[in-house]
């Protein structure tokens, strides 16, 4: 009979044998699968756990958010040396340019009639809702940057990284197409000599790229770019003397034109209108409403440039105050400027019959007045002039600000001793610029310079809805919106949620609940605002037609806007003192928002494509580069330095210590000699007291 070992006998001599005695194959009975050992387990959850961690810490740096100390608001390394009006010059000058001279005419004659003065009234108060955001966001923090800084101290680094990103496109664009139009401009004044000469000396006979390289362009941005190396306040001279100069004709313009006004030309009548010119049907709205409104959304563009005033924070001498007083003024200034234009060139001449390429010249022979052609043409230059350098002049600052943030490469961060400028950021961007003016037909690239500022308009909505409801009572400071995102959990087992919190709050001051409600209910509005955007411009031709369908998802969409924006009235604002505050938060915000969002969805989808790409080139910098080389990041790894306590140094030492010490060493502290006191190495081990080198701060 076969002897079979039992299961307790097979426990204490090993494994069961496999065979009999006689040598036959042994079946033994299902004993099931075996449980792993606790190592193994445990060896497996802390896989998990580690796997777990470094994800959490991967997401923790694309949101960790900068944090600036009241020194941090004082010091630079650039020259303050701007005052109020030097602001204010610079937001005209940097505005009142092609608007003036050319757009006026072309929306007046093929988009709104003589309603482009109304066109040019929305786009300005459109424009005041993103320039009081701004404003009060540089009482804030008044550092060079502008949208970038501001949403990498509220919103996050990658978010930052991205506007940043987006606005180094807008400023390069803006440069090369306006370096473009003054030598394409002068080129007209002499009959196209230099046109002409590089077309049949110098052909390129490219897709997408210009006919001939116009090396007159690209001598005006470096010619430029050597003013703004020089130093900023002489950059800023050069400015206000060509401001004060086409500031002059414009009104010489205004007053001239207004003596040859004829109110008749606002109500032509339908029968006068030309037959096949596609002019309308006469009157003061000749395209109608959405004509009007369609004049608006272009009439916009032309008001890009202010915001440059908002990376001046570091060389202004009063930048809390004076940075919010030049928004303002030069928005106010530059709404009447066109305005006026507006009503001049309908009022002189049939909307019809302007010269879409130079309006002010053409309406002005139309009278009688030649000579106005060469004053109108002097400050034509002017404006150009200063709107080139309006647009190139933020560009460095914004490398300045992303390169010292080691974000991108830090040598666009260096600051020349002498000059206190920015000198490579600022060398490096006027030849890239010019580059660009030189051999780009950039007809089709012009769009991609507005989805950049109409997606920092937007976030810095956002960022000025996000501020206004916190729970700090001294947000200028801006280190305390740290701390208490550091204290969010422990207030939320605090104060559990409850759905009546959404309509009362249990405090007539900002609690985190409340911040909390108003930061979730502001991202559910721009979501659902950017379905309603996209709905009513891709959908339009059901709402026309007044389909129950259409109209049953626009109200929907429309009601969950209102009921965001109702959650967000209801709780507690930060009552906090600023120099500037945006009158009736929520609502100009959020109508900021819905402006920015709707034209942003109404530009071309090739535009999305060039945007996407230039997207992807800069997430290949950031992931590459800059979230390992973050100035917040070491800023973070060194403040977890004093927890760092009791660490057995025989079995836990070297690499990860020296690790450290090299990276605190690289924002300028040494770690190699410790103080008595706080000198780890030499105090008793307890290892129950272990804590873990890095990584002590739960935030980084």
């Amino acid at each position: 009979m076969t002897r079979i070992k039992t299961c307790d006998t097979l426990a204490k001599v090993g494994s069961p044998p496999s065979t009999t005695d006689n040598g036959s194959a042994l079946s033994l009975p299902s004993l099931g699968t075996v449980p792993p050992s606790n190592s193994v387990v445990k060896a497996t959850e802390q896989k998990k756990e580690g796997r777990m961690a470094v994800c959490v810490s991967f997401m923790r740096k694309l949101v960790r958010r900068k944090i600036f100390t009241d020194d941090d608001i004082t010091e630079t390394n650039l020259n303050r040396c701007l005052t109020t009006l030097d602001l204010i010059g610079l937001g005209i000058g940097s505005t009142l340019g092609t608007g003036i001279y050319i757009v006026t005419g072309q929306v007046a004659k093929e988009t709104a009639g003589p309603s482009v003065i109304l066109s040019f009234l929305i786009a300005g108060i459109a424009s005041a809702f993103a320039g009081m955001c701004y404003a009060e966001f540089a009482a804030r923090v008044p550092r060079a940057g502008s949208a970038y800084v501001y949403s990498y101290v509220t919103v996050g680094e990658l978010m930052a990284f991205v506007i940043g990103w987006n606005l180094l496109l807008e400023y390069i664009i803006g440069t090369a197409s306006v370096a473009r139009a003054w030598s394409t401009y002068f080129d007209s004044l002499i009959d196209n000599k230099i046109q002409n000469f590089f077309r049949e000396n110098l052909p390129m006979d490219v897709t997408g790229l210009s006919g001939y390289p116009d090396f007159f362009s690209f001598c005006i941005t470096l010619l430029l770019t050597g003013v703004l190396c020089i130093g900023v306040k002489e950059s800023t001279r050069f400015n206000n003397i060509f401001t004060c100069v086409n500031l002059l004709v414009i009104t010489y313009v205004v007053i001239c034109g207004f003596f040859k006004a004829d109110l008749s030309n606002w109500e032509i009548e339908p029968s006068k209108v030309p037959e096949g010119s596609k002019a309308g049907s006469g009157g003061f709205m000749p395209f109608g409403f959405s004509g009007m409104m369609s004049g608006a959304a272009t009439c916009f563009y032309a008001y890009v440039g202010f915001d440059c005033i908002a990376t001046t924070g570091e060389e202004t001498k009063n930048p809390q105050r004076s940075i919010p007083i030049g928004i303002v003024v030069a928005l106010l200034v530059i709404s009447l400027a066109y305005c006026s234009i507006a009503a001049v060139v309908t009022l002189m001449c049939p909307y019809y019959l302007v010269d879409i390429n130079a309006p002010l010249p053409f309406i002005f022979d139309r009278v009688g007045w030649g000579v106005a052609r060469y004053i109108i043409t002097i400050g034509a230059l002017c404006g150009l002039s200063t709107s080139l350098l309006g647009a190139m002049f933020p560009l460095p600052r914004v490398l300045y600000a992303m390169g010292s943030d080691g974000l991108i490469f830090r040598f666009m961060a260096k600051v020349s001793p002498r000059f206190k400028t920015p000198l490579i950021g600022t060398l490096v961007s006027g030849v890239f610029a010019g580059l660009m003016a030189m051999m780009f037909n950039l007809d089709e690239l012009v769009d991609m310079m507005s989805i950049g500022t109409l997606l920092a308009y937007t976030l810095v909505a956002i960022c000025v809805l996000i501020l206004r409801y916190e729970i700090d009572d001294n947000l200028p400071k801006m280190n305390s919106l740290v701390k208490m995102s550091r204290t969010s959990l422990l207030d939320f087992e605090k104060q559990p949620f409850r759905m009546s919190y959404l309509i009362k709050p249990p405090s007539n001051s900002p609690t985190e609940m409340s911040a909390h409600i108003a930061k979730v209910s502001v991202g559910v509005m721009c979501v659902v605002i950017t379905g309603f955007s996209a709905f009513v411009i891709f959908l339009d031709t059901a709402l026309m037609e007044r389909k129950v369908w259409a109209i049953a998802v626009a109200t929907v969409l429309g009601a969950l806007i209102l009921l965001c924006l109702t959650f967000i009235i209801c709780q507690p604002q930060n009552t906090s003192a600023l120099n500037f505050k945006v009158p009736l938060v929520p609502y100009i915000p959020a109508l900021s928002c819905v402006v920015n969002i709707y034209l942003m969805l109404k530009l071309s989808a090739m535009t999305w494509l060039r945007f996407g790409i230039w997207m992807l080139i800069g997430f290949a910098i950031y992931f590459l580069y800059g979230i390992r080389n973050s100035e917040e990041g070491a800023k973070r790894r060194l403040r977890a330095l004093p927890t760092v306590t009791n660490i057995d140094t025989s079995t836990e030492t070297g690499p990860e210590i020296e690790d450290f010490s090299r990276s605190s060493s690289a924002i300028g502290f040494n770690c190699s000699e410790p103080s008595d006191r706080d000198d780890w190495r030499k105090r008793p081990i307890n290892n129950s007291e272990k804590q873990p080198l890095l990584g002590a701060d739960k935030n980084d």
